[in-house]
């Protein structure tokens, strides 16, 4: 093994580390992280344990999987009746939380965000709260949808490294 392949190994795996906290930490989009991390060990090897068949599946589904994070937490806010206020509170609030109060501010800034926008629509203080909550329950599921793919990833590079 040479010393590029070991420094291009080590690399990767720094991607594969940081995709799982770019899972929670919004800014970082963590199955790009391990999707990028996977490509890196399969160059590093050449081409050996990953074949481009399964890294273009994997860009596939890293798509899928970002896109899936912006749309759940919408649909846990309809399934809780949430009005256009609120929905573009949450937006907001979580825009500005990653930026005020980083990792955590992205729940908080939603979950305020779509609390104020229902408040603002002329919704009941419980209404609103539930609403909040439905969007909280779709961050989380996001969340562990990307924790899922990235843990896969990292075990998948693991497994591969030697």
């Amino acid at each position: 093994m040479t010393i590029l392949t070991i420094i291009l190994i080590i690399i990767g795996f720094l991607f594969a580390l940081t995709a799982l906290a770019g899972c929670i930490v919004s800014p970082v989009p963590g199955p790009s992280f391990s999707l990028v991390a996977l490509v890196i060990l399969s160059y590093a090897k050449n081409w050996e344990p990953f074949s481009p068949e399964f890294l273009i599946a994997v860009a596939i589904l890293t798509i899928f999987l970002e896109v899936l994070n912006y749309v759940i937490p919408l649909i846990g806010a309809k399934k809780y009746d949430a009005s256009k206020q609120g929905m573009w509170g949450s937006v907001i609030g979580m825009i500005g939380g990653v930026f005020i109060f980083p990792p955590w501010g992205i729940f908080v800034g939603a979950f305020a965000g779509a609390l104020i926008g229902e408040l603002i629509a002329g919704k009941e203080r419980d209404s609103a709260l539930r609403v909040g909550w439905g969007i909280f329950l779709g961050n989380m599921a996001g969340i562990g949808l990307k924790l899922s793919f990235s843990g896969i990833a990292l075990f998948l590079y693991v497994t591969n490294m030697f």
